[in-house]
């Protein structure tokens, strides 16, 4: 079982003119192997920042970040290992994905680089990876990220994350880009691979709604402060903190959230 730790981390930036923010405070939380947290708060809440120090994209000020009780290598081959058991999955799939590159390339690069598969088994691979996402790789696999909707550049994304086999995924607002009709498809693509594959998922949202029924656990954050967890129905269903409680009270009815045209919820089997 793989265990990521997020240890006492605070995050301040030095803003000119203005003196240090504070991004995080003394922020703790653990996520293993087969789990979803749903990481849950307003923008500005500083969970972008925690994907940022899981990804060491950043680097905390204080506290540590641990991978199977090690800390994370801040550089060279260590690093580029510890990357390749976390990956991330992000927001804005059209941003994420290089505009003159084809499918395959985006997918066949890390297949390459982390040496997953031998040169001759690559094409294979990223035929098979295009079909973990629900894509049909024969017209997807020579078009480049314009040629393709939102919903498919996301499943892409997804896939370039799956390619290098990790064991943890940090999704930081993976569906928020994405038209309302085919966020479920996307979200529920996630779902299903995380419990194919054993993954643990960091699931980064804004939406109370869509947290309670993908995660297994949700923390609340706000101003940097994680003021609220617990399992996703107690958090949803009995909220202790009034920024929770805000939070649902803003959020659509999660089974209208889910309803198709006949009132009925949909399920996963529905999604495409």
């Amino acid at each position: 079982m793989t265990t990521l730790e997020f240890k006492g981390v605070t995050k301040r930036y030095h803003v000119r003119g203005s003196g240090d923010m504070l991004a995080l405070d003394d922020v703790s939380f653990t996520l293993t192997s087969g789990q979803t947290i749903a990481l849950v708060g307003q923008s500005g809440s500083g969970k972008s920042t925690i994907a940022k120090i899981l990804t060491q994209l950043e680097r905390a000020t204080s506290g540590e970040v641990l991978l199977d009780g090690q800390p994370i290598p801040h550089r060279g081959p260590g690093l580029r290992r510890y990357r390749q058991r976390v990956r991330m999955v992000f927001q804005d799939p059209f941003a994420s994905l290089n505009p003159y590159h084809t499918i395959r390339h985006h997918l066949a690069r890390p297949l390459a680089l982390d040496k997953v598969v031998p040169k001759d088994k690559i094409e294979d691979e990223v035929r098979s990876l295009l079909t973990r996402v629900r894509l049909d790789a024969d017209a997807t696999i020579d078009r480049r990220p314009h040629e393709l909707s939102g919903g498919q550049r996301q499943r892409v994304a997804i896939a370039r994350a799956l390619a290098s086999r990790p064991e943890l995924l940090i999704a930081d607002e993976p569906v928020s880009m994405l038209d309302v009709s085919i966020r479920l498809g996307v979200l529920n693509l996630l779902a299903d691979l995380q419990r194919e594959s054993n993954l643990g998922v960091l699931y980064i949202t804004h939406d109370l709604a869509t947290a309670r029924h993908f995660s297994d656990e949700i923390m609340v954050l706000h101003h940097g402060v994680v003021v609220e967890r617990g399992p996703a129905d107690d958090v949803i269903l009995n909220p202790q903190h009034e920024y929770t409680r805000a939070l649902r009270d803003a959020s659509p009815d999660p089974d209208k959230h889910f309803a198709g045209p006949a009132g009925e919820a949909t399920t996963r089997s529905d999604a495409s």
